[in-house]
């Protein structure tokens, strides 16, 4: 049976901010992040408007690769503000997510972050990352690193869940982090046919063309009811499935999309679900399906969406952690934001959060994401 489990701390690092504070104040002024960058001259991509952190410091350290060195310095402060002692931070376990890894080592884009050659060959490691985390905070739980795409950290919250509620796992640490910031990845990414071209941040307009990317490092802590700490929410649900259709598109019906939702809908705890906060990447494809099945979803009921990409970017196999952390916290203050002013509704009849709406105990708010390949994850989280 399981057991009641809540998010106690987060950390957050994106455009809004290099900490939670920082990007909340972005999200209570409904200001985006997404800018024209020089971090790439001479790459052809200097008019993509991207979502680069406000500072490399994150990213800094020698013995690893940046990606590792940014979920070490997020996993350290959310344990940090989670008040673990060291006792507690041994025993933990700890999951961790990317989409693409540290691979501005594996690309040579990074080779001057790494000059030692004994840590050469980990660069080409996902497995890194939990690693690192590990290896900085001390912790001797299993680690596990998930690598699903864009669904990737809201799979490794959803199997941190059900290690906590079970009773298998005392307590764990979630850690998510991309840097998709490389022209080799990016030219990769424009000639699949999935970046912006037309520079429209608005993933439900009907001259949408792709997203935009972005950079990311996030980690948040679990703990049981019996913990006597504070507590952000409750994770009620986690639930996942693959639509077995394409490498990149949506099936027409949405069908996984939908059931996937459908069931974060329906096996909450407690109250209704005010709000959803969709995958929304901006692409044709997610603007064309995602929208109707979120409306199937919920049997037809007008819950309103905020959908948060258009202020953070597409943070790949960080953006579903991200996503959940900053719920969390807001929701912790018995709010959540207003999705950034302008943006269109979708053509279902589902409408945005125009304004910031007031939370009550046992509201609920479900997370989707979906990954290449038609992997989609979703959860349920409620207020406490």
């Amino acid at each position: 049976m399981m057991e009641s489990v809540f998010i106690t701390a987060v950390e957050t690092a994106c455009v809004l901010g290099l900490r939670t504070e920082e990007c909340l104040g972005a999200l209570r002024e409904r200001r985006g992040g997404l800018a024209l960058s020089a971090c790439m001259p001479g790459a052809g991509f200097e008019s993509l408007p991207v979502g680069a952190l406000p500072s490399r410091e994150l990213v800094k350290g020698r013995r690893y690769g940046a990606a590792s060195n940014a979920a070490v310095k997020v996993a350290t402060a959310a344990i940090r503000r989670a008040g673990w002692s060291a006792e507690q931070i041994r025993d933990s376990w700890l999951y961790g997510a990317s989409s693409r890894g540290n691979a501005g080592e594996v690309l040579g884009a990074n080779a001057w972050r790494r000059p030692l050659r004994k840590f050469s060959a980990s660069n080409s490691m996902h497995c890194e990352i939990p690693a690192a985390v590990s290896i900085e905070l001390g912790i001797r739980g299993p680690w596990q690193m998930i690598s699903n795409g864009c669904s990737s950290g809201l799979d490794a919250l959803g199997m941190a869940w059900m290690a906590v509620g079970s009773g298998v796992a005392p307590r764990a640490v979630v850690v998510a982090v991309d840097l998709p910031l490389i022209a080799a990845l990016l030219q990769d990414f424009r000639d699949t046919g999935l970046l912006s071209t037309n520079g429209v941040n608005d993933p439900f307009a009907n001259n949408t063309s792709g997203f935009f990317p972005a950079e990311a490092a996030v980690a948040l802590t679990l703990e049981r009811d019996n913990t006597g700490r504070p507590r952000l929410c409750r994770l009620e649900h986690y639930c996942a499935n693959s639509d077995a259709y394409d490498t990149l598109m949506i099936p027409d019906d949405g069908g996984g999309i939908e059931a996937c939702v459908r069931s974060a809908v329906q096996a909450g705890e407690s109250g209704k679900v005010v709000a959803l906060c969709p995958h929304a990447t901006g692409t044709l494809n997610h603007a064309r399906v995602e929208p109707p099945a979120l409306l199937r979803a919920l049997d037809g009921r007008l819950v309103p969406l905020l959908p948060l990409k258009p202020q953070t970017g597409h943070t790949l196999g960080a953006s579903g952690l991200l996503d959940v952390a900053l719920l969390a916290a807001c929701m912790a203050d018995g709010w959540l934001p207003a999705a950034l002013p302008g943006l269109a509704p979708p053509a279902c009849g589902l409408h945005l959060i125009d304004s910031p709406l007031q939370l009550s105990a046992g509201d609920r708010v479900v997370k989707l994401a979906s990954g290449m390949g038609g992997h989609n994850a979703a959860v349920s989280m409620a207020v406490v």
